[in-house]
């Protein structure tokens, strides 16, 4: 729950509660789950969640579970920073998916978090947590390192939080996080390796939107013991110029 504790929530922070109950664990919930998830009595949550059914926001599986419903998925893809980037950022993400058959992703920064508006991935591609509409931590991963070095409010803010940690590898203090930062806004590319799963590393890019403003970032994940990640940058700063170009950046900002 988001909403002021101090005073009684209103009808919207509640259906927002509802909607927030659900999660990549619990993509299904009865009602009295949805109740004590977002904290409602069980009278008010049937009432909202009735409602919420009819508009097709939720639907209800034959066990009588609840489950996001497709006409939020409609809603969603409305977003700018969804469908207008995607669009223009699929045809370079597929040719590196081409030149891979590896996991390729799109990601947007969101608060100290990234969130993925897509993912390309092989059936003999490593395996990743990612996954598209989910969030990571930006500190722990190559798009969030690439996006957080163009963006200083944001990191600034990520620094003053306790950093959390995955694995040996994470990023996990201030000093670190900042001389990182710092060597990807010199390179133009982000490594990041281990950081979630040690198995994995990834490689991104920041890309640009037509104001000069870093608008969302692309990285390529590879296992970690078998790859050169250095390999690997060229053809990933290559798609996230592409982008970059197709989105309107001025030319001094495409990486």
């Amino acid at each position: 729950m988001r909403h002021n504790a101090t005073s009684p929530p209103s009808v919207a922070e509640r259906v927002l509660d509802l909607l927030g109950a659900f999660s990549t664990e619990r993509r299904a919930l009865s009602l009295s789950e949805l109740s004590r998830r977002a904290g409602l009595p069980l009278s008010t949550a049937h009432r909202l969640v009735g409602e919420l059914a009819k508009r097709g926001a939720l639907e209800r599986d034959g066990d009588g579970r609840y489950r996001v419903g497709l006409w939020l998925w409609e809603v969603a893809a409305l977003a700018p920073r969804g469908t207008g980037l995607r669009e223009n950022a699929m045809p370079f993400l597929e040719d590196l998916y081409e030149a891979t058959h590896e996991n390729v992703q799109l990601a947007v920064l969101d608060g100290a978090e990234v969130v993925y508006l897509e993912r390309i991935s092989g059936r003999a591609a490593v395996n990743v947590v990612s996954r598209v509409g989910g969030r990571l931590p930006a500190h722990a991963t190559g798009v969030g390192l690439a996006l957080l070095a163009h963006s200083p409010s944001a990191a600034e803010n990520v620094l003053a939080e306790p950093l959390k940690r995955f694995t040996d590898k994470t990023i996990g203090t201030e000093e670190l996080l900042r001389r990182t930062l710092a060597t990807v806004r010199r390179d133009g590319f982000a490594i990041s390796d281990g950081q979630i799963e040690l198995i994995a590393l990834s490689v991104a890019a920041p890309v640009f939107g037509a104001d000069g403003e870093v608008a969302a970032a692309i990285s390529i994940v590879v296992p970690a013991e078998s790859t050169d990640p250095f390999v690997l940058v060229p053809a990933v700063r290559a798609a996230a110029r592409g982008i970059s170009r197709a989105l309107g950046a001025p030319l001094h900002r495409t990486p």
